[in-house]
Parts: structure tokens; sequence; C-alpha cells
């Protein structure tokens, strides 16, 4: 029927259907314009918190490396406070429990990496973290809690070294049987490149030689290979332990 009116009748019934529906067209595109705006200001905003994050976080490294572990930890408290949530929060934890490794103070790293276990919201590093707490567990002579620790069986990337962690748990024990089993699920779990890992293999060759039972303290790979109370592999050795679990830490917080 519209094709039988004329245009000033077409242009009345335009200006009538603008006067009913005018307003909720200029609403929408109201919403629509303060929509986009409040997403660019929270976008702006966020990428400036993370900067502002990412430059107090370097500061608390440079205080560390400088051997100002008041100031670092000062700044720790800062970053927790201004940026609670931020995954430079994280990294500069598991930075703190790297020096306090370094320095023996293994219940203060227990502590931040407890805190990171259970305040990160990145999955990954939580297991990260829970590999290190129960490393330092076992270097305080702990090794039932770092069991409790690890619960329940990882599998993936992290399953290999969950398995190992697990022997070294058993073998600080004396459960010489189970360490062995747990090494042998390490070996299973790893890829064909991680298959070869000589300290893994050593444990494995000393117990299963051994029938099970520790070999002499020259050859024994637990007291001479060295390798970290914080890191991701090995179990409880000498002084190289804060050495490894340093360099363990540095290459996660870099690759974060």
């Amino acid at each position: 029927m519209d094709d039988y009116l004329s245009e000033s009748e077409q242009l009345e019934r335009v200006k009538a259907w603008l006067r009913v529906n005018g307003p909720w067209i200029l609403a929408g595109i109201a919403v629509g314009g303060l929509a986009i705006g409040g997403w660019r200001w929270w976008q702006a905003r966020s990428d400036r918190l993370a900067i502002e994050a990412g430059a107090e976080y370097q500061q608390v490294l440079k205080a560390f490396n400088a051997g100002n572990q008041a100031r670092a930890l000062a700044l720790i408290g800062d970053l927790e406070r201004d940026h609670a949530g931020s995954p430079y929060v994280d990294q500069a934890n598991l930075a703190a429990a790297r020096v306090f490794v370094e320095t023996n103070q293994l219940e203060r790293a227990a502590q931040r990496l407890e805190t990171v276990e259970h305040e990160t919201r990145d999955p990954e590093l939580a297991t990260v973290a829970k590999l290190r707490l129960a490393r330092v567990q076992i270097s305080l002579g702990k090794p039932d809690e770092a069991l409790a620790t690890l619960g329940q069986p990882l599998t993936g990337a992290f399953a290999s070294r969950y398995h190992e962690v697990r022997g070294d748990a058993y073998y600080a024990k004396g459960d010489k049987a189970a360490a062995l089993a747990e090494y042998r699920a390490a070996r299973a779990a790893a890829g064909p490149t991680l298959a070869e890992n000589d300290v893994l293999n050593l444990k494995i060759e000393d117990l299963a030689g051994a029938g099970g039972t520790a070999g002499s303290a020259g050859s024994d790979p637990h007291a001479a290979s060295g390798t970290s109370a914080a890191g991701d592999r090995g179990v409880p050795g000498g002084q190289s332990d804060a050495a490894h679990a340093a360099s363990e830490s540095s290459r996660t917080a870099k690759a974060r």
C-alpha cells in the first residue's frame, strides 16, 4: 500500500516512526558509545598497571642482586599491595624463595613458595611452586610433609619431575624400594630427551644395583648429585643445591 502514498504522506509516516523510536535509537547509540569508551579506558588502565608492576618487579630484582634483602622484601610488600593478583607478584615471591634458599633460610623460602602455590592464578606456576616447596621440605628433614604437598600424581609435562621428587622424599625417609619405584616411574614418564637424565639414571642404577639399598657414600648419587632443594630436579645435596634452585627460578622468571 505504501507504493500508493504520496511523497508527503510517506514523509509524515517516517517522521511519526522517528518520534516513537528515535529516543530508543539515540539511547542505544549512547550506550554503545559508553561501552566502547569504557572498554578503552579499562584496557588503557590495565596496560598502565601492568607496566607499573613490571617496573616494580625489576626494582625487586635489582635490590636482591645488590644483596639488599630488606629493601627487596619491602618492595615486594608494595607490589602485593598495589598490584594484587599480578603475575609479577608471583615472580617476586619466587625470586625471594630463591634468595632464601641460597642463604639457607629454608623456612622463609617455604613460606614464599606456599604463597605462590595457593595464590597464583597460573596453574602451571602453582605446580612449579609445589615441586620446589616439596624439595625445600625434604631439605628441612620433612619428607612426609613433602609427600603431602605433592598430593595426587601429576600428568603431562610435570609427571616425570613429580615422580622424581616423590622418589627423593621416600629416599629421605629410608624407603629405598619406594624411591626406586618412583625413579623408574619418573623415567617412564619422561620424553625421549628427558629419559637420558644422567642424575635420574644414576639414582636408579645405584638403588637397583644395591638390591634396593644405598651404595657407598662415595658413589651415592643422592649425596653427590648436587641437585636442589628448591629446583625441580634432584634430592637434597650440599651447598650447590641452592645454586641449582637459583638458576631454575631465574629461568622461570625470565620465561614469563
